[in-house]
């Protein structure tokens, strides 16, 4: 396989999902650990969240996209598979670098899950005070 057509990957995270991205040209299909995007990502809505940086690019239809996400729930997912993409584009294509950083897909979003503390009920909840 020539350089020129070899795959390119990126990895994308949100809260605790990671989606590993591989990109090659083709016909614009997505699959999603092995299944179709819709049918992977059970809403439009969804779908629409983790192919918003293809949109954004004019790319849609001409790639293959091939994701392997764990972790996470949908909504995460979602969110980290436009983030793997977007990066994927940029190694493609360093010029898409403007539209996608300006569309937010190559922030990471590090918000997270806060841990339950020892002593505790919750990550910040306390028992009841009582004073007598």
């Amino acid at each position: 396989m020539s350089a020129k057509n070899s795959p390119i990957t990126a990895v994308g995270r949100r809260k605790t999902a990671s989606a590993r991205i591989r990109l090659s040209h083709g016909t614009g299909a997505i699959s999603i650990n092995g299944k179709p995007a819709h049918e992977y990502l059970y809403t439009e809505a969804l779908v629409k969240v983790a192919t918003q940086p293809l949109r954004t690019a004019g790319l849609e239809g001409q790639l293959d996209v091939s994701v392997n996400v764990i972790g996470g729930g949908p909504n995460g997912q979602a969110g980290a598979i436009s983030h793997g993409l977007a990066r994927a584009l940029q190694k493609m294509d360093g010029t898409l670098r403007a539209p996608l950083k300006k569309g937010g897909f190559l922030t990471r979003d590090g918000r997270m899950r806060e841990r339950k503390k020892p002593g505790r009920p919750g990550a910040r909840k306390r028992f009841q005070f009582s004073k007598r």
